[in-house]
């Protein structure tokens, strides 16, 4: 008889409104969360339209251009050509791969060459000075200062009369045609770029510097360590970090450099200081070939992903989470 029960019971405590309300609140639980994805969607709306019309929309039609040929004015005048326009890039007789990318990678490996090691070397100095707040916006004054300014003032102190050659005819030296001659330009437009990057490079490495504890270089006083010791042992392994952010920050401006080289070069002598961004504006607003144009800003940007993962994988071998 009690067996029998048992069942019925059980049936009973299954259907009781007990049973139902972990349902129910799972249930609600979900509605809860429906809505909450609802409104931080509308919330994200304005955000993710904004990338939709400036990014997304726009890389789509640079892809559409980079297979095409357009002259920039009518869209009914699109003729897809497939691949060509990648492939002239690279055939034979083509100025994109020497000297015009060739060009680009040189500057950008001078420019992260001269402004690492200068601004490492200035923020060290800057972290033994007083008044370090002065000396640190007095080098970052560049960085606020518009490229065409800075451009044009270095335009005239590299002129056979301006201040740089002064300087070296004073030291007995003979003057130097530094934007005229083609051995010297690129270089030249380098050092421009170099300087007027420090900047923010000595405001990131001041930082890194403030950030390592004063115990390691009290421990290495204690030892002996000499300051050339503790400079390699101890400063630069722990700036690591500040390192690798200045290294890619600068390599991915250095690709990407246009400004100062059309102020000061416009490209010239020849092509010896033409880079791949100038290209691409030539292309596309001298010549109205926007498909070439597209092209080479899609080969650009692959050589920026290559160049940043190498970096990045690097610093990672080292021992360093970027």
């Amino acid at each position: 008889m009690v067996n029998a029960l048992v069942p019925e019971t059980t049936e009973r405590a299954a259907h009781s409104p007990r049973s139902a309300e972990p349902a129910i609140g799972v249930r609600s639980r979900n509605r809860r969360r429906r809505r909450q994805a609802v409104v931080a969607y509308l919330f994200l709306a304005p955000t993710l339209l904004f990338f939709a019309v400036f990014l997304i929309l726009p890389l789509g039609f640079a892809l559409l251009l980079s297979m095409s040929r357009w002259s920039g004015f009518d869209l009914g005048d699109i003729d897809p050509v497939g691949p060509d326009n990648f492939t002239g890039l690279f055939a034979d007789g083509s100025t994109f791969l020497a000297p015009i990318l060739t060009n680009t990678l040189l500057f950008a490996l001078g420019t992260v060459a001269l402004a690492l090691s200068g601004s490492v070397v200035v923020a060290t100095c800057i972290g033994k000075l007083r008044f370090q707040g002065l000396w640190r916006t007095l080098y970052f004054l560049p960085i606020v200062t518009t490229v065409v300014a800075v451009g044009n003032v270095w335009k005239y102190m590299y002129e056979p009369g301006g201040l740089v050659n002064g300087v070296l005819n004073a030291l007995g030296l003979g003057s130097v045609a530094f934007l005229q001659d083609p051995d010297t330009a690129l270089p030249s437009v380098v050092v421009v770029q170099a300087w007027a990057s420090l900047g923010s490079a000595i405001l990131v490495l001041t930082a890194g510097l403030k950030s390592i504890p004063e115990s390691y270089y009290e421990a290495a006083a204690l030892d002996g360590a000499g300051p050339v010791t503790v400079f390699f042992k101890i400063t630069l392994p722990l700036l690591r970090p500040s390192l690798l952010f200045v290294c890619i920050t600068q390599f991915l401006t250095g690709l990407q450099s246009f400004a100062l080289i059309i102020v000061m070069t416009k490209g010239g002598p020849g092509d010896a200081t033409n880079v791949a961004a100038l290209e691409m504006y030539r292309q596309a607003f001298s010549y109205g070939d926007w498909g070439t144009a597209s092209a080479a800003a899609f080969v650009l940007f692959v050589v920026v992903l290559a160049v940043t993962l190498v970096q990045l994988w690097i610093f990672r071998r080292k021992g360093e989470d970027a």
